[in-house]
């Protein structure tokens, strides 16, 4: 049966040009249509331009910072307030210029691992080999001490080990992106490589212990009753270029957006302390010479509200008031990883002692690591 040149297909009623489009898909499937090309040259043009204004404005921190602390404040160098203003005008934009670029790039990877996409590469998987997937996953997915009862409660019904759950657990907010670029961008890639690395050996190790313990009877018996959701196609497959841009940008307004506030708090404290407190003050409480001060470092983490944006730059204080590197690793570990509120928000679906052996165990891994890194370095 043949089809008279005036008619046309259903699916192109309506719609001027279709038929173009239509042979123009046909005889080149693989070519994006010309606005897509358009579209993607537009971006990487403005990608580009972007990145080299902010190159440009990270470049010209440091002269900014002297000028406006020694010229336009016209402080005294040799001051303890000129330091600190110092810090704080170099520190601030420089932290919150090097977290928007990260948080956008991640943000684009994360479009790729929806916490669906997590569960279902998870479960399933060997206890071993699931303890080392969810470290890493832990780096790469959205988290945040608010979601760690769905994320949970979606983990173990949809059959992940309880011991690869707690590796993911325990990496995604101790080894995150926003450690991670504040690391790098106050200590240098060597520090930030050292606090990857043992950072995902804590995640890791710490959940093979706990699932060898078999500790399933300690979560709240309503969490196994809920029914699994399912393997829900992810959202991340069926995202276009343009897609996954905002997807950085909401990234970056959602969590440069919030955490702002703790990296000014922080660097404020730092700058206090960088100007203010005695050498010889901070290397008597928190020396490598005092053996008790990688578990009093960690005692007093663990009940501060705080995240890598505020924790890190008092860091970077304390070891430039004569801290040792592993007891300031082991105080902002434990503030990261072990914080209090985030074991009130545990609570709802783990019982006590199940929790106590969580802080047992994370905490053994971050004494370790303080007094290893004391040790060496």
């Amino acid at each position: 049966m043949t089809t008279s040149n005036d008619e046309k297909p259903s699916c192109c009623s309506g719609a001027e040009g279709c038929g173009e489009t239509a042979v123009a898909a046909a005889v080149s499937p693989g070519i994006p249509p010309p606005d897509a090309q358009t579209g993607a040259a537009r971006y990487l043009f403005t990608g580009v331009f972007l990145l080299a204004a902010w190159w440009a404005l990270y470049l010209g921190l440091p002269p900014f910072s002297k000028w406006f602390t020694y010229s336009l404040l016209s402080l005294a160098p040799e001051t303890r307030l000129g330091a600190a203003v110092e810090f704080f005008v170099y520190d601030g934009p420089k932290v919150l210029l090097l977290l928007t670029l990260v948080v956008f790039g991640v943000g684009i990877v994360r479009s790729y691992f929806t916490p669906e996409r997590a569960r279902k590469i998870l479960a399933g998987k060997r206890e071993a080999a699931g303890n080392v997937m969810a470290a890493l996953l832990g780096i790469v997915t959205p988290f945040c001490s608010c979601s760690a009862v769905p994320l949970f409660i979606g983990f173990v019904t949809s059959g992940v080990p309880l011991g690869v759950t707690f590796s993911f657990l325990v990496s995604a907010p101790m080894v995150n992106e926003v450690a991670l670029v504040l690391l790098y961008g106050l200590f240098g890639w060597k520090i930030a490589a050292l606090y990857l690395g043992t950072g995902l050996v804590i995640a890791v190790v710490s959940g093979w212990v706990i699932g060898r313990l078999g500790m399933e009877r300690h979560v709240e018996e309503w969490v196994y009753a809920i029914p699994s959701g399912g393997d829900a196609a992810s959202a991340g497959e069926r995202l276009s270029l343009r897609d996954r841009v905002r997807y950085g940008i909401d990234a970056v307004r959602d969590i440069v957006g919030k955490v702002w506030p703790y990296v000014l708090v922080g660097i404020g404290i730092g700058a206090a302390i960088h100007g203010y407190v005695p050498e010889n003050f901070m290397a008597g409480i928190m020396g490598a010479q005092a053996w008790w001060s990688v578990p009093l470092a960690v005692l007093i983490g663990i009940p501060m509200y705080s995240n890598a944006a505020g924790i890190i730059p008092v860091v970077q204080a304390l070891l430039g008031k004569g801290a040792a590197l592993g007891t300031a690793l082991a105080f902002m570990m434990s503030v990261i990883a072990l914080s209090f509120p985030e074991m009130v928000i545990l609570r709802k679906v783990l019982k006590v002692r199940l929790i106590a052996t969580f802080v047992g165990v994370v905490g053994t891994g971050i004494l370790l690591v303080g007094y290893l890194f004391n040790l060496v370095v």
